[in-house]
Order: structure tokens, then sequence, then C-alpha cells
């Protein structure tokens, strides 16, 4: 049975069926806690619980630690761009730690960007070492993913780009809401992975609806890629990517085709100039929720709520 681990700004805790209970750990890390499963197991079963609507929940996910995420894993969100599911590499880009921040936080928008949008993701959260050269299957799966979390990829495209690199366009502070909760999850429910629905929706308008089973590369998969270049460690996180339903999309084939003919300025200007005026991407007050679950309830992640504030 799934256990879902909370946090407060000085204390980790359970969901019981009665409210949380408070983890009595040392941990102050997220590695530090999935080390402790002792003590997770025992306020498990605690009746000495409070209301987790008393709680100020923060990220699940303690900082520094390694934040990496895989580009256009969703053949819905590649055909989008227009671009072939088919013939789309695996791919991976990394967005600092300093950009995740809780579930219930104010996304804030910097000064100088104006195209801000949103990507639901599920996130792996590690609970054991993977060395360069670690073999992950689906078999062993669960020996190194501890968890899951729901994650919000927040992206200023203007930014983003125009430089062909996404470390700085996704990396602000607040621009990756982590939880409310941290799901630890056993071998069999881990294998339910492709029922997940990743949902969002902006003031109430439902905006990205869709399964795990349209994601293209999933964890096994993606784990021996990134394990062939890069170690990850216990605590580590890794987005594993969007559906349709962003507020970025491509301009039609015939448009995108004369635009590559353009000076990459020139291109640029005429592109921004056409995504300004889209009504989809974040403004200040907007409300962003987000959910990934199971359609019967079975392993539910929680729901995120963040409000976009434009930075003064």
């Amino acid at each position: 049975m799934s256990t879902s681990v909370l946090r407060t700004a000085d204390a980790w805790w359970v969901l019981t069926p009665t409210g949380a209970a408070r983890v009595h750990t040392s941990a102050t890390t997220t590695s530090e806690l999935l080390a402790d499963r002792p003590a997770i197991l025992t306020a498990a079963t605690s009746s000495d619980t409070v209301p987790v609507d008393d709680l100020a929940l923060v990220s699940p996910v303690t900082a520094p630690c390694r934040v990496v995420a895989q580009m256009t894993n969703f053949a819905s969100h590649v055909k989008d761009t227009n671009g072939n599911p088919a013939a789309v590499p695996l791919t991976f880009f990394r967005k600092t730690s300093g950009s995740i921040s809780g579930p219930f936080a104010d996304v804030v928008r910097p000064a100088h960007v104006r195209l801000l949008d949103y990507e639901v993701e599920i996130g792996l959260i590690f609970g054991r070492e993977m060395p360069v050269g670690t073999t992950v299957t689906d078999d062993n799966l669960a020996d190194y993913v501890a968890g899951l979390v729901v994650t919000n990829d927040i992206s200023a495209r203007d930014v983003q780009l125009p430089k062909t690199q996404f470390y700085e366009g996704k990396s602000y502070p607040t621009f990756t809401p982590v939880g409310p909760a941290l799901v630890l999850l056993d071998a069999e429910e881990l294998k339910r992975f492709i029922d997940l629905r990743l949902q969002l929706w902006v003031n109430g308008e439902l905006r990205q609806d869709m399964t795990v089973g349209d994601m293209i590369y999933r964890p096994a998969q993606a784990l021996r890629a990134l394990t062939r270049f890069q170690r990850v460690d216990p605590g580590d996180l890794l987005l594993t990517g969007t559906p349709v339903g962003t507020a970025l999309s491509a301009p039609p084939k015939p448009v995108e085709i004369l635009a590559s003919l353009l000076p990459p300025a020139l291109k640029w200007k005429m592109f921004f100039q056409g995504q300004a005026r889209n009504p989809r991407y974040l403004k200040d007050g907007d409300v962003v929720e987000a959910t990934v679950a199971t359609d019967d309830g079975a392993i539910d992640l929680g729901r995120q709520r963040t409000v976009v504030r434009y930075a003064r």
C-alpha cells in the first residue's frame, strides 16, 4: 500500500486515514528520510494525528539535489510541436534545484519574462544511488525509484527558445513546484505507473489531461540512458515529460518552413509577436492546479495549487 509523505518547514509527516502523523526522525533531507524507513512505517500506524489542513506544506523534495528532466516525452506533445513521435530522441536537460518550491507557494514571473508556461509532470524520486553504468530494468525499477510526486515544469518560453537551451528559462526560483506529497510505492504499485493520469487546470479550465500511456520513453528506459553518463543519488528528482495542452504550440507547418528561411533575429521577433497574442500564457493572479492519479484513485499524488504573481 502506498505511503504519502508530507513535509512542513520543521517536520515530516505521513498521511493516515485520520490525519497527518508526525515522523519522529532526525532526517532533514529527503535522502535522509528515505533511509529512515522504520520511522516512516511507525508514523503510518500512529493514531496521534493532526488535521492536514492545519499544516503549512512545503516541497517534500529538499534542495540541493539533482533535478533532471526529459524533453518532449509524450507523443501528443511532440505532435503539437510538428514533430514525429517515432523519431524523437530520448533527451535530458537540467534544472537548478533552487527552482524547487512548495505545492501551494506562489509562482513568481521575473520582470523580464513575458511568456510564462506550465507543464504538469510526474517526478520520480530515487531512494538508492545509481552509479554510472547501473542497469535499470522494469524488474528492478522499484529498487531505485522510491516514489512519485506531482511537479510543474514552469517555463519562460521567451528565454528558453531563442537560446536553444533550457537551463535558464526553466530554472528561476519557484519554477518547479513539487508536491504536496511524496508517495512511496512498492514494486507492484509501481507497475501501475502507466495508468497514471496527468491533469492541469488554469483558473478552473482543464488544459492538460492525458495518461502515461502517451509517454514515449518510460522510466526504466530513461534511467538506462541517464546512468550511461550521470550518477543519480537518493533524493534526486527526474521529471518525466508533459502531454499536449501547454500554452506553447507550434505554428502550422507551412508557416514554420517559411520562417526557417528568415534570419534568426527576425524569425524569433515574428514568432514572439504571434505568441504575445496567445491568451493561454500565465498571467498575474492565475490559479494553476495539477494532479496525478490513477482513474480508480488507488494511487493519488495529491493536488497542487499555485498562484502566479508578477515580480515588481
